[in-house]
């Protein structure tokens, strides 16, 4: 029992927020911001007003829950006691550590809710009954036996690795459909990294608050792979290799476009209420950043 975290360890954790008349930003980079790496992430929407969701447990996971859009409570609980956390700003998170019983309650309608999480799925790992949860934490040797047939997600086969090489032109860019676990609850959509997307999750990020048919982005990366979800909303990400254009609509939560280093990017034609979400390879460096298109073209002009 010395190792159980207990419902002081859940914290609200405050989050950059960048503002910026296109729209703002949050930024949630592991180890950084959160106390631990990242290793899945999902997404929870279309969720009915006031519906609850979650009622389980992880013996090993941690996760950072937040509201990026709409509002909903998270329920947390250690089999004796429990406290209610409110998120309603997406530059507020919870931080849930290992060993707790957590609900996700009173989803606001167009609620939208950010998991992002510290191992690969393991059913094992889940605790979904609530009086052998209160057994496992009074006696951590007495497992859990009960799982919930909900948990079980089927795991696509790992992404080629080709699409680790730096892009070299726009149709290096790949357009791929992610899970959608369609329930009465509320859908979602997962990801882990190294699978679903080619390389690992060091930095998530999301811009929102943007105003209807914004631009935002317009830079390329020299080392950094993204991958953009249109998590609300849709908008068009205009690709440029310096020779070839290409744009990409993005209007589903589980659609992904992956962007390696090497392309110019730049995000069009918000819709109101939309959140682009982007999944990174690596920790903020602004050295890895081309922000000017001539800068761009010199730079593809060195590399050839």
């Amino acid at each position: 029992m010395a190792n159980m975290k207990t419902l002081d360890d859940v914290k609200i954790i405050q989050l950059p927020k960048i503002a910026d008349p296109r729209g703002n930003l949050s930024i949630i980079e592991q180890i950084k911001h959160i106390p631990f790496e990242i290793r899945r992430a999902h997404w929870i929407y279309d969720v009915p007003g006031g519906v609850d969701r979650g009622g389980h447990a992880f013996k090993e996971t941690e996760e950072f829950i937040v509201a990026l859009s709409g509002s909903f409570d998270v329920v947390v609980a250690d089999g004796e006691q429990k406290k209610t956390f409110s998120l309603n700003r997406s530059y507020f998170g919870l931080y849930v550590p290992s060993g707790m019983w957590r609900t996700m309650a009173n989803f606001s309608t167009n609620s939208l809710a950010l998991v992002l999480s510290s191992t690969e799925y393991n059913e094992n790992d889940y605790v979904s009954d609530y009086e052998e949860y209160k057994c496992w934490r009074s006696d951590p040797s007495n497992v859990p036996t009960k799982s919930d047939a909900r948990t079980s997600l089927k795991v696509n086969e790992p992404t080629n690795r080709h699409m680790l090489i730096e892009g070299r032109s726009v149709f290096d860019c790949s357009l791929c459909e992610l899970n959608k676990m369609h329930d009465i609850e509320g859908n979602l959509t997962f990801m882990y990294e190294n699978v679903h997307v080619p390389f690992p999750i060091n930095r998530v990020f999301y811009s929102y608050d943007i105003p209807g048919g914004e631009d935002r982005g317009a830079h390329a990366h020299k080392k950094c792979h993204q991958f953009l979800i249109a998590a609300s909303g849709s908008f068009e990400v205009l690709l440029d290799d310096g020779v070839n254009k290409r744009t990409v609509l993005l209007n589903r939560p589980f659609y992904g476009l992956h962007v390696p280093p090497g392309i110019w990017a730049s995000e069009q034609g918000f819709s109101s209420g939309s959140i682009c979400l982007v999944l990174a390879s690596h920790g903020y460096e602004e050295d890895d950043y081309i922000r000017s298109y001539d800068d761009y073209l010199e730079y593809l002009k060195a590399k050839r």
